[in-house]
């Protein structure tokens, strides 16, 4: 896999992930209390022997860095190829980001003609997997495709993959058209919007888009082209989930304290790494009560946590309940406080005596930063 270059694409839609995204990019949201989302797919290029992965941001990137820093936790502080951050390039005639993601890959077509593999493998951050890219290149290379798009086969009742990509697919398994998940058929194949492709090929894209202008998208460009290429789909059939909605981040995350759900993604095709912090174990105080819980390194529980995924440096005070929710770090939740279905963003204070709820299918966020 030396001879295939990683592309994480980060022009990602934070409309409906908005409350926890105003700081930060989808690609950097805290997840199963210790990782991040990037965490995954990048673990997942890294484990298939990629060596050469860029992150093309869109802005937002300070605690992108702040957590990838050299690359090391993958393996990825190279002398030769390693990990590459690429933020936009606005010009002083500039006002605003370009709405597409095409200005940002035709900023960094001398990366991509320099670097010395001949295949690329383009992903987003948002799509949670543990997935085996030497089989799905495998695949590619053996059927011979122009381009290969994984895939997972989901119910119309998963509501977790609504608005997503869907492949329309021959009896051959060749792509033939791509639509919405509106959530009116019985089955949908959802695209993971993970392609595999010569870099050549990529480029003459790339040249071909430009003229559209900067608000372009590149998946665009592929999707313009399945007609004029052999398009095929490599199905997967492990666990996925979107994060691009607050609702499906949430349920994501409690899906996490399935003990099966949780090995597979983070152990299944190799282990998912992340920053690693040097940090003092959890505290239990005797008042403590903890059931199927996620608690990361660092935190102090004197009350009750259940069925919740609590990330570094969290304190939960005597007699404070938290049920089915997500904290993030470095909150707060005083004493006799209840929350259940609350996702808390980072430094949240909650005082004494509060009482939040949401409930499963509209958890309550509370915002980076509040006192409460």
């Amino acid at each position: 896999m030396q001879d295939i270059m990683g592309i994480i694409n980060l022009s990602e839609k934070e409309d409906a992930i908005k409350e926890i995204t105003y700081n930060r990019p989808i690609a950097t949201i805290p997840i199963a209390g210790r990782y991040r989302v990037i965490d995954f797919v990048l673990s997942n290029m890294v484990n298939a022997g990629i060596q050469n992965v860029s992150i093309f941001t869109q802005g937002k990137c300070r605690s992108l860095m702040q957590h990838l820093e050299t690359g090391k936790e993958w393996d990825l502080n190279r002398k030769i190829d390693g990990l590459f951050v690429f933020n936009p390039v606005i010009n002083s005639s500039d006002t605003i980001l370009s709405k597409g993601d095409i200005k940002n890959f035709k900023d960094q077509m001398d990366y991509i003609k320099q670097s010395k593999q001949n295949y690329v493998l383009l992903s987003r951050s948002y799509m949670i997997c543990n997935v085996d890219y030497i089989d799905a290149f495998k695949y590619y290379k053996e059927s011979n495709a122009d381009i290969t798009i994984l895939y997972k086969k989901v119910d119309t009742n998963n509501e977790k993959f609504l608005n997503c990509d869907t492949l329309n697919l021959n009896e051959n398994g060749n792509v033939i058209s791509i639509g919405k998940n509106v959530g009116n058929k019985d089955s949908y194949n959802i695209s993971m919007e993970m392609y595999i492709m010569k870099k050549n090929l990529l480029l003459e894209m790339i040249e071909n888009s430009i003229s559209i202008g900067d608000n372009a998208y590149l998946k665009e460009a592929i999707h313009n082209n399945i007609s004029n290429l052999n398009v095929n789909a490599y199905r997967f059939n492990g666990y996925l989930a979107c994060i691009n909605s607050i609702e499906n981040y949430y349920k994501s995350s409690i899906e996490l304290l399935d003990v099966d759900i949780s090995e597979e993604l983070f152990y299944k095709n190799g282990y998912i790494y992340t920053r690693v912090r040097d940090e003092a174990p959890t505290k239990y105080s005797n008042s403590s009560h903890v059931v199927n819980s996620f608690i990361a390194n660092g935190c102090i529980i004197e009350g009750t946590v259940e069925n919740s995924i609590i990330a570094r440096g969290v304190k939960v005070k005597k007699g404070a309940i938290v049920k089915d929710s997500v904290i993030m770090q470095k909150c707060v939740v005083e004493e006799d406080t209840i929350l259940k279905h609350v996702v808390l963003d980072k430094n949240v204070n909650i005082s004494k005596n509060k009482v939040l709820c949401g409930d499963m299918k509209k958890p309550l966020v509370v915002k980076k930063n509040l006192n409460l």
